[in-house]
């Protein structure tokens, strides 16, 4: 059957797919807009099928933060190649996607897959994204923060992001330094007291090993490893690093001239290349 141009514009403008997507699955479903339809969801799933194996360290990272202040999220998704995540159609698919998340705050990444965006769930869309460009598009992470004052830092190459949860209200650059120091240095944690036990006893091992190997006497090696993770906790712990912006003071001094009752609750930072 002829396949008319003002047909082919109408099913794109339902599904989003290419030009040439929608005449071909028109034709296959013989004008039928609903198996049209049907056809190009097929083919971003069996696009996303064949590319499952495929690493996906291209994409967009983004933080949002409620109008309140009090809760962040940051969205991941990711695809194959910086061409594709440079796309606007791509942008568009990871802001809408944000928003979404900013606006319902579902509970994990499941239940973000599982919303409705009006016709489809998000799952449903990236998927239909993966068979309009030929990669495999996924949502990689969602993560939600909340504290009495949130904030957050994208950096430059939209692939990385931070947010970090104060336990009262503080002056918005302040915070959003705390938030770029987060992104660029990389903490595992607030301080000492909320430091993982298994990377503790990691760098005590390190500095006795460290010690043994040197041929320090038995009875400082204890001493040496615990220097070893005092040093630990100075380079990698949020509140003891030295501040990116002052080098002189740590972070711990920098948030006590900002506001001596200011603490930081959390942070959370996502990076497609980790």
């Amino acid at each position: 059957m002829e396949i008319k141009a003002a047909d082919v514009a109408k099913l794109r403008k339902m599904t989003g797919a290419g030009m040439m997507d929608c005449k071909n699955a028109l034709v296959e479903a013989n004008g039928d807009y609903d198996r049209a339809q049907e056809i190009i969801r097929e083919k971003g799933k069996l696009v996303a099928a064949k590319r499952a194996d495929r690493e996906t360290t291209e994409g967009s990272v983004i933080a949002k933060i409620t109008a309140d202040k009090r809760t962040g999220i940051i969205v991941g998704i990711g695809c194959e190649t910086d061409f594709v995540s440079k796309n606007q159609e791509f942008q568009n698919l990871a802001n809408s996607i944000a928003e979404i998340a900013i606006e319902k705050l579902p509970s994990d990444i499941e239940a973000l897959k599982a919303l409705n965006t009006g016709s489809e769930t998000v799952e449903n869309i990236i998927t239909q994204q993966s068979g309009k460009t030929g990669e495999k598009h996924q949502l990689c992470h969602y993560s939600q923060i909340t504290g009495e004052y949130v904030s957050g830092y994208i950096h430059m190459t939209g692939k990385l992001a931070s947010i970090v949860a104060f336990n009262k209200i503080i002056d918005a650059e302040a915070a959003k330094e705390i938030a770029m120091q987060v992104a660029a240095m990389n903490p595992v944690s607030v301080s000492e007291d909320d430091c993982p036990v298994a990377i503790k006893e990691r760098e005590l091992k390190i500095g006795r090993e460290k010690a043994i190997m040197e041929g320090k006497p038995e009875n400082i090696i204890e001493r040496i490893a615990e220097g070893n993770l005092n040093k630990f906790y100075k380079e990698s712990t949020l509140l003891n690093q030295a501040f990116i912006k002052d080098a002189k003071q740590s972070v711990a001094n920098y948030l006590k001239s900002v506001d001596k009752e200011v603490k930081v609750i959390g942070f959370i930072r996502f990076s497609l290349s980790d």
